[in-house]
Parts: C-alpha cells; sequence; structure tokens
C-alpha cells in the first residue's frame, strides 16, 4: 500500500506503479482529506492511523503480510501504521516526514491560494515555483505533468498534515517496528539533510537500511522514478 504526501494525491506513485506492479498487487488510495476520498471527523495522526488500519483489514485481512510505502507525510503515516501491525513487514519512507531535524528550504513557496482566485496562468506559474523550491531539483523536472499533478492535488487538499509532521514522532515509529525497513532521501530533498538524517534514524537498528539518489529532490520517486523503481524492487527481493 503506497501513502503520497499531504496536499497530495495517489498520482505521487505514477512513474512507480507500472514498474512496481509488475510484481506485485498494489493499493494506491487517496488519503482521507485528499483527492477523492472523504474528511475525517477528528484530524488526527491517531485517527488517520485508525482508518487507514480499518480499510486494510477489509481489503486485505489483518494478519496477511503487507509492505507499507510512504511519501513525506505519507511516510510518517506508514511508520506510525505498520508500528501498530504486525502484518505490515516491510516498511518504505521516501523524503519521510516527522523526523525532527534540520531542513534547508531554498526560498520563499508562493500562495497558490491567492494565484487560483485570479487566473489559470497565475496558478500555474505558482505551482511550478514551488515545485522548484520544495518537490523536485532540476528545472527540467518541473514538467507539464509535475505541474497538473500539483495543482489538483493542492486544490482538492481538505486535510493540512504540517502540524502532525512538525509535531515528530517518525524515530518513535520506526524504533516499535520490527520488520524490515528501507528509508530513501533524494539527495537534494530540502525538507532535510540526508546525509545526517539516514545514520541518526538507522543507528544500532541492523534492520534499517538507508539509501539517497543522487540528483534527486524531495519528490525523489517522480524525478528519479527510474532508480527508485529499481531500487525499491531489488530491495523487496533480497528481503
Amino acid at each position: 500500500m503506497l501513502f503520497h504526501g499531504g496536499h497530495g494525491t495517489w498520482l505521487h506513485w505514477l512513474r512507480n506503479i507500472p514498474a512496481w506492479s509488475q510484481r506485485y498487487a498494489l493499493w494506491v488510495p487517496d488519503l482521507p482529506g485528499y483527492g477523492d476520498s472523504d474528511p475525517l471527523r477528528q484530524p488526527s495522526l491517531s485517527s488517520l492511523v485508525a482508518v487507514l488500519g480499518d480499510a486494510l483489514d477489509r481489503l486485505v485481512g489483518p494478519t496477511t503480510p503487507i509492505a507499507l510505502a510512504g511519501f513525506s507525510f505519507g511516510a510518517l503515516l506508514a511508520a506510525s501504521l505498520a508500528a501498530r501491525r504486525a502484518s505490515a513487514t516491510r516498511l518504505i519512507l521516501i523524503g519521510a516526514a516527522g523526523h525532527g531535524g534540520g531542513r534547508r528550504l531554498r526560498g520563499e513557496l508562493r500562495s497558490w491560494r491567492e494565484a487560483a482566485t485570479r487566473s489559470e496562468q497565475e496558478l500555474q506559474q505558482v505551482m511550478r515555483h514551488n515545485l522548484a523550491l520544495q518537490m523536485l531539483h532540476s528545472a527540467d523536472s518541473v514538467d507539464a505533468l509535475a505541474v497538473r499533478i500539483h495543482s489538483d492535488a493542492c486544490l482538492r487538499a481538505r486535510f493540512d498534515g504540517r502540524p502532525i509532521s512538525r509535531a515528530g514522532g517518525l524515530l518513535r515509529a520506526l524504533e516499535a517496528h520490527t520488520g524490515s525497513q528501507l528509508l530513501i532521501w533524494g539527495e537534494h530533498d530540502v525538507t532535510a539533510i540526508p546525509d545526517q538524517l539516514a545514520p541518526s534514524l538507522s543507528a544500532g537498528r541492523s534492520g534499517c537500511q538507508t539509501r539517497i539518489v543522487a540528483g534527486a529532490g524531495h519528490w525523489a520517486q517522480y524525478e528519479r522514478a527510474e532508480e527508485v523503481n529499481a531500487l525499491l524492487l531489488a530491495w523487496l527481493a533480497a528481503d
């Protein structure tokens, strides 16, 4: 099951689904309050984890072994769910939020909400600006598809996961999970300092492996899809 990031939808995984689905059955939801999913009555980490756990019980059963993968805010959710679910035997996190460590933002994000009230052209300009500052490293990666995915996701988001991410809790969840873990960051991820964060999150735990993807920003599985696809499939096969 693949959990997208904050202000995202299942399309955060668009460039990964074709490769991964050749070998695995995938569940790729819109999280509660995003995309086509209904919002939560009580927007909190515990209620999100409970809803996702109930969904897994219905879809695959409570004891069926499953790998959970999460991106950004979705990575914190995946880790939190895996910590409470013994059948979540494998955990893959990309650009995980909730680490409480340093960030290295490249500039000020612009308000897409204000831009959306003025014109479609201005909205697209703001989205390109924000993608380049926060999500993608290379200017060439900020293509029309990325802009479309990001614009659609932001406009339909009814849940703000940033307070949950800022509250931390990632390390506690990782320590509580008893399965295998793969933590991935893009080399240029602005939401973390990967070469510092990787050893601190994996220290003393042999079941946790870390990888840094060269040339990628925060949205590594989009910007360097081939590398991330191969990395995940190789790790799952070896594990």
